[in-house]
């Protein structure tokens, strides 16, 4: 069973990669999107593994982050999500944020994602609510109270602005933590600039 592979990017596609290794074989790596588009022709890289093995072929899906590994590898622990399925929501969503979607229970995230319809979304969130890591309802409340903190409340004001424009609670708020120095921004910037980066990741 492949682990890791280690080795010079040969050729990229739109979905996969291939790796030369100095054993002088070439592997098709699976990968997310996002990572795909860190990878340079001809630049050495270090990818972390999952070996698939089907009746008809046996296929390798890479990840450059050991977070991005184990959520593919906790997804798997779905029923009736498979690799190809983990894959598409890994390309959609960074872990962060997924996991904070199972913990606030917000199924309105999660059947936004690839191949992900209500029942897939409900397993989701009965299988892994007693598994799931990454940020905690502790995190999301800290950073509302850090920010209120500071007499303005303008953050509250955020949140509500967005919720009314269709945006969850467990989209917003790993926007807003990406915000520099948001404890002393208005509402309004605050806002605007949230707004600016959904617009980006569209």
């Amino acid at each position: 069973m492949i682990g890791a592979l280690k080795g010079i990017v040969a050729h990229l596609a739109t979905d996969n990669c291939i790796l030369d290794t100095a054993g002088g074989v070439g592997y098709r790596v699976f990968m997310p999107a996002a990572h795909l588009a860190q990878l340079s022709l001809g630049k050495e890289v270090r990818v972390h593994v999952h070996t698939a093995v089907r009746e008809d072929a046996i296929l390798l899906y890479g990840f450059l982050s050991q977070e991005y590994y184990d959520l593919f590898e906790l997804l798997l622990t779905v029923s009736g999500v498979g690799p190809k399925m983990a894959l598409g929501i890994l390309s959609a969503v960074k872990p962060d944020a997924f996991y904070l979607a199972v913990q606030s229970k917000d199924m309105k995230v999660l059947v936004k994602l690839p191949g992900v319809g209500k029942k897939t979304a409900e397993r989701m969130l009965l299988e892994l609510k007693d598994k799931v890591g990454g940020i905690s309802a502790d995190d999301v409340s800290d950073f509302g109270a850090t920010v209120e903190a500071g007499g303005s409340g303008a953050v509250a004001e955020a949140i509500e602005a967005l919720n009314s424009l269709g945006y969850s609670n467990s989209e917003i708020m790993p926007v807003l933590k990406e915000i520099p120095n948001s404890a002393s921004l208005t509402s309004e910037e605050l806002l605007r600039q949230a707004l600016r980066m959904f617009a980006r990741r569209q």
